[in-house]
């Protein structure tokens, strides 16, 4: 009862939280890079950071998605003795939140700066105008893989949270598994701990 009870808390969180970072991230997509990728490099003036705008982007995404990180694997951690016709569900929207967010700082902390830096002028910036062109494109066409996956951890979190709970236990996972998923948790809280202190 107590990992049911667990397990769906951590799910409501996943849901509270991935419902309005999907609404965020498709009004940033539609938006805000609608309008800074329409005409590059001109339109770059228009990149949601520096001195003309007063607050981040960042400052929204960011407590979202660790929340999100937190209750995906939080929910997975708690279900882990489900079946896996259950813990499927638990598995899309930790490891589809944390392969997100490496792409985001893979791909998306890159573009930004060389598209910002183009945009503005700036001594640090680095590619030409149609180099600019391309990027933005590409920005446009990943962005549209993170709202995709984003979509995913939302619906499995909901399906999960609206599934009758399991009540057969998993047949107990050898000590290497669970080795494996001590340190993926590991391995996930020294990534937020690093995302967050180099934003």
């Amino acid at each position: 009862m107590a990992r049911e009870q667990a397990t769906k808390a951590f799910l409501w969180l996943a849901v509270l939280a991935g419902g309005p970072l999907l609404g965020a991230k498709l009004f940033d997509l539609l938006v805000l890079a609608g309008a800074w990728s329409a005409n590059p490099p001109q339109s770059l003036a228009m990149m949601p950071y520096g001195k003309a705008w007063p607050v981040d982007t960042g400052v929204f995404f960011i407590p979202f998605s660790a929340a999100m990180l937190v209750a995906g694997f939080g929910a997975l951690a708690a279900g882990w003795k489900t079946p896996w016709r259950y813990r499927w569900l638990l598995c899309l929207p930790s490891v589809g939140i944390l392969s997100l967010l490496i792409l985001t700082v893979a791909a998306f902390w890159p573009m930004n700066a060389a598209l910002f830096y183009h945009g503005a002028g700036s001594p640090k910036d680095s590619i030409t105008d149609a180099q600019s062109i391309a990027m933005a494109r590409l920005w446009v066409q990943l962005d549209w893989v993170r709202i995709a996956g984003a979509a995913a951890a939302f619906v499995a979190a909901i399906s999960a949270l609206t599934l009758p709970w399991p009540q057969e236990v998993a047949a107990k996972d050898p000590p290497v598994v669970h080795a494996l998923l001590i340190l993926a948790l590991l391995g996930v809280t020294a990534f937020a701990i690093w995302f967050v202190s180099n934003v």
